[in-house]
């Protein structure tokens, strides 16, 4: 389902935190940044129509969560698609990270539903 505001589009933002597992740490940085490059970014560029990622990292800031992903996007359909293709890749069969969190919020939700009263 896709919101608007005056014909605007409302876009959904997801924060994924999760936290590096020491199976990830523990290779050569050579090859974390190979695996990266190999299995995520194509993942990441396949959709870069229709979902905005930020990758940010927080382990000097929080005692859980290592890292977090922003993801941006009009239509939830293109965001399940994308986290399941990440499902596929060693991120979580090794698994490389350990998912914590998921929040979903809807920007300018309020306004939405304001504008139906």
């Amino acid at each position: 389902m896709e919101f608007c505001i005056k014909n605007k589009p409302m876009k959904y933002t997801i924060l994924i935190l999760y936290t590096v597992k020491p199976s990830f740490l523990s290779l050569p940085r050579a090859e974390r940044n190979s695996f990266f490059e190999q299995k995520v970014a194509p993942i990441i560029h396949e959709y870069h129509n229709t979902i905005e990622v930020k990758m940010c990292d927080s382990e000097a800031f929080h005692a859980s969560v290592s890292d977090f992903l922003i993801i941006q996007c009009a239509d939830l359909q293109h965001y399940y698609h994308f986290m399941e293709k990440l499902r596929d890749t060693a991120l979580f069969s090794k698994p490389y990270i350990e998912l914590k969190d998921v929040i979903i919020g809807l920007e300018d939700g309020f306004r939405d539903f304001e504008e139906t009263l």
